[in-house]
């Protein structure tokens, strides 16, 4: 594919990576990805904004070649981490003039991560501007969304916000700007679970800082651009802001039937009781499936059955990726199994200090569960529901 202008002498230069289907070996991407870079012509200065992955590092030199670009003033490093700046080495080498713009953190980490050389780097605070003749850069800090040394760059005389992973999607596509809405906000919402919503509090002052800038377009780092940028704003802004919903996440694992007929019995009584249930059975589940449902509910419940006297190690990984995502839960309770002992609720306890929950009382049935067990289960199902009234959680 060639550049694509964005507006007059400004164009799309980055990759689209089809077939990536993991990231940082931990986060599944489904639909692939993408990896923005922005080229800005101003009348007297010429700036690239981020680069791209080292895997597609000739995709960007091409688009440039194709452009004719001879020189190359600035390099705007939004961000450290690799896939947006892993080729700045290579445009240094294939453009020696040009200097790298980063926040002073930033400067640090490229050194650290890069060995780009300090004397190639101007460091810009909080709202500084570089000119670029007949165009102007601001630079934003936004930390922790999601590294500590992030900023995005306003374009301001054409009201463009590159806004680096903030308000960004993992997704492959053709399309320059976001045409098919219910797919994007798909990406946009995984893309949101998985890597901003442990800093939500971050993502909350970042999205107030924006409410004084006009804005024409957002041009993240991955995904598509925003045409209509109040799309992603009103989405993020219900994900950051927004109480949670009666909706309760039941990730588990059943070894010999036991815990599936509690987690069965459980969804069935929730159901009756009209709170929705997002079921996962972690053998086969897509873990970013199960960050998105984690977004909005109010409450989690961890099946699990009884390994070694501890919980189901699937489990477990269930329980520290709840716990790292930090999400606005407001209950969790756990159900199970065990065979002799257990001490799988003590252990998932264990994991989950970072949520600040309720913990509602457990229920582990000795063997397969019993009609005690069953009613213990219709008791959690009644509290739980009366809880999510108390709390007036919406459907």
């Amino acid at each position: 594919m060639k550049a694509r202008e964005i507006r007059p002498k400004i164009h799309s230069v980055g990759a689209i990576d089809w077939d990536r289907r993991l990231f940082d070996a931990l986060i599944p991407l489904p639909d692939g990805t993408s990896y923005n870079s922005y080229l800005i012509e101003g009348s007297t200065k010429t700036a690239l904004i981020d680069t791209v992955d080292p895997s597609t590092e000739q995709v960007l030199i091409n688009h440039l070649n194709q452009l004719g670009v001879e020189n190359i003033d600035y390099v705007i490093a939004n961000h450290a981490e690799q896939d947006h700046s892993g080729t700045i080495p290579s445009i240094l080498k294939k453009y020696p003039q040009a200097q790298v713009v980063a926040t002073p953190r930033c400067k640090g980490m490229l050194i650290d991560l890069l060995m780009v050389p300090e004397e190639k780097f101007i460091t810009v605070n909080d709202k500084d501007t570089i000119s670029l003749g007949d165009r102007t850069l601001e630079f934003i800090h936004a930390p922790w969304v999601h590294w500590p040394e992030t900023m995005l760059t306003y374009l301001k005389e054409d009201k463009v916000l590159f806004s680096c992973d903030f308000l960004g999607s993992h997704i492959a596509t053709t399309d320059l700007y976001v045409t098919d809405e219910g797919q994007v906000y798909e990406a946009a919402k995984r893309y949101y679970a998985e890597i901003m919503m442990p800093f939500r509090t971050n993502v909350q002052k970042n999205l107030e800082k924006l409410e004084g800038y006009q804005i024409d377009i957002i041009a993240p780092s991955h995904g598509p651009l925003y045409d209509k940028p109040e799309f992603i704003l009103k989405a993020y802004r219900s994900w950051a802001f927004d109480e949670p919903r009666n909706i309760v996440v039941l990730p588990y694992i059943s070894m010999h039937g036991s815990t599936q007929k509690m987690v069965e019995y459980l969804v069935a009584a929730l159901a009756e009781r009209n709170v929705t249930v997002k079921q996962f059975n972690l053998s086969v589940a897509d873990v970013g499936k199960l960050a998105m449902a984690l977004v909005d509910a109010a409450t989690l419940v961890i099946g699990t059955p009884t390994v070694l006297v501890g919980p189901h190690p699937n489990v477990a990984y269930a329980a520290l990726l709840a716990n790292a995502l930090k999400p606005k839960l407001q209950f969790v309770s756990i159900i199970g199994s065990y065979g002799w002992g257990s001490k799988a609720v003590e252990q998932l306890s264990g994991m989950i200090p970072n949520l600040k929950v309720e913990v509602l009382g457990p229920v582990l049935s000795k063997g397969f569960p019993k009609e005690a067990d069953f009613k213990a289960l219709d008791n959690l199902a009644d509290t739980i529901a009366q809880r999510h009234r108390t709390h007036g959680f919406a459907q």
